[in-house]
């Protein structure tokens, strides 16, 4: 089925639908009508064909008897339509053993092989044949055409390399497992260890093995860009900034979206966490005049956390009984009778007008819905398509056109924040640079001191580059202006 999708910023042509979502899906297998757990199914008639029934019974772990059923299964198509029936099976065993899988990332998985299997389609290549001129194996000829794509800008390098990366690990599964035997070898590999750092800054080797049709894809940091690497290329908003998007805030007057910017910009929180709060994690009676109370999050406290780390945060007591004072008014309340589960301490502190949350819990996805019917999770959508169509036009209107965030930076924002405030107590004498250090590495829940002094060293790097720029554009205009007078005078 045609389609229009967005990449890059721009209209991609007409292209086939490489995979499709489906909403629930139960692997099952043929078994006797009198199969207690079996269903019937009918094959209604078309034209001449008659109408044949047959049952089928869901699949069942021998062990645990766990049932293969999942909501969001992608299913990877062929320039036909049709399912590609080796990529599902890959997809499945890749879902074998995972106790909570994350669909999104099979999802992207299914999405990277329908790309592959779109190339196989257009230029008509077997991908089960592998000859003994290299350069005519699917994987070779695959490498060259991404490579192709890079080269044109038509795709990112990162882009490339993940593709590849995919393709290369779908052919070592169809090996492994004897799915496929080749009469030559689909690469040459090698391998090497890699030095690293993990989260807590203690030195690692790790043995890697690497291949002739890897993509490299060399990391650039660009050091005008301003922003920080804390699980992400994050911006922090100068205090002008952030006063612009809470006046925008004000002007607008949607509630949940004031309160989850100012929920995350006073507390760090990232978007998962913030939009998974439940009511009664803000319906606490407090002491009066209590400057901050420690919010808990992470698994087992109905708070989702970014890789499920325990976390606590610290949220201001003004902002606290602002969430509860939120918690018990007519408009959350009506919000909650519209929702699924209704109106219960357990239910989403913020929903939408018709009562659907922003953002689902992983113990929610992880929960097997068999009457699912929408293709995808909710992951803050509406938060961001508030930003792009309210929030950021109105700013722009007002103060800046180029003006842009994305609700991550808020995260920064507050980082910035604390270092600031910290780094003016540093200066003042009544504190140390290692308090300093270790008061924003907690409130950040920074795992690493390294990404803690990513915070403390923006401003003098930022400052550090704009004083290079100013240097080097006054011999760069030296120069011109030398060369120009040689010009004239010729």
């Amino acid at each position: 089925m045609p389609c229009s999708y967005q990449q890059g910023g721009q209209s991609m042509s007409e292209e086939k639908r490489r995979k499709v979502v489906l909403p629930s899906c139960t692997i099952t297998e043929v078994c006797d009508e009198g199969d207690p757990r079996g269903s019937k199914k009918t094959i209604p008639a078309v034209g001449k064909r008659t109408a044949y029934s047959y049952y089928v019974r869901p699949v069942m772990d021998d062990e645990s008897e766990h049932q293969f059923s999942f909501n969001l299964f992608p299913v990877v198509l062929d320039q036909h339509g049709v399912p590609w029936d080796i990529a599902a099976i890959y997809i499945l065993s890749r879902l074998e053993g995972v106790a909570l899988p994350n669909m999104t990332t099979y999802q992207s998985i299914a999405e990277d092989l329908g790309v592959f299997k779109a190339f196989l389609d257009e230029k008509n290549i077997d991908f089960t044949e592998f000859p003994q001129m290299k350069l005519k194996r699917p994987t070779y000829r695959y490498h060259g055409y991404l490579k192709q794509q890079m080269f044109a800008q038509e795709i990112a390098p990162t882009t490339a390399k993940r593709r590849m990366g995919c393709v290369i690990k779908f052919y070592r599964w169809l090996t492994q497992e004897d799915v496929l035997t080749l009469k030559h070898d689909p690469w040459q590999e090698r391998d090497y260890y890699l030095d690293f750092k993990d989260a807590r800054g203690i030195s690692m080797t790790k043995k890697v093995a690497t291949t002739d049709v890897s993509v490299k894809s060399p990391k650039q940091d660009d050091p005008f860009d301003g922003t920080i690497d804390d699980g992400g290329k994050l911006r922090p908003l100068p205090p002008v900034e952030q006063n612009w998007i809470m006046d925008a805030l004000s002007h607008l007057g949607n509630t949940e979206m004031t309160l989850i910017h100012l929920f995350m910009l006073l507390t760090g929180a990232r978007i998962q966490t913030a939009l998974t709060l439940k009511v009664r994690h803000v319906q606490l009676e407090l002491p009066e005049n209590l400057r901050e109370f420690r919010m808990v999050a992470g698994p087992g406290t109905g708070i989702d956390t970014k890789y499920d780390k325990s976390l606590s945060l610290h949220v201001p007591g003004k902002l606290y009984e602002l969430l509860r004072t939120y918690s018990y008014s007519d408009r959350a309340r009506h919000r909650r009778e519209r929702a699924a589960g209704g109106d219960t301490e357990n239910q989403y502190l913020f929903l939408t007008q018709h009562g659907a949350p922003y953002y689902q819990s992983k113990a929610e996805t992880h929960v097997f819905d068999p009457s699912f019917q929408r293709r995808h999770h909710k992951r803050g959508q509406p938060v961001r398509q508030f930003l792009t169509d309210y929030l950021i036009p109105h700013i722009r209107q007002v103060h800046d056109p180029k003006f842009h965030y994305r609700v991550h930076d808020l995260r920064a924002s507050f980082g910035m924040n604390l270092t600031d405030m910290q780094l003016k107590l540093v200066e003042e004498g009544r504190i140390s640079l290692a308090q300093a250090r270790t008061f924003v590495q907690k409130m950040m829940c920074h795992e690493s001191s390294a990404t803690t002094d990513l915070y403390l060293n923006h401003r003098k790097q930022m400052e550090m580059v704009y004083a290079a720029i100013d240097g080097y554009e006054a011999q760069v205009a030296r120069w011109i202006d030398s060369s120009m007078d040689g010009l004239v005078h010729e």
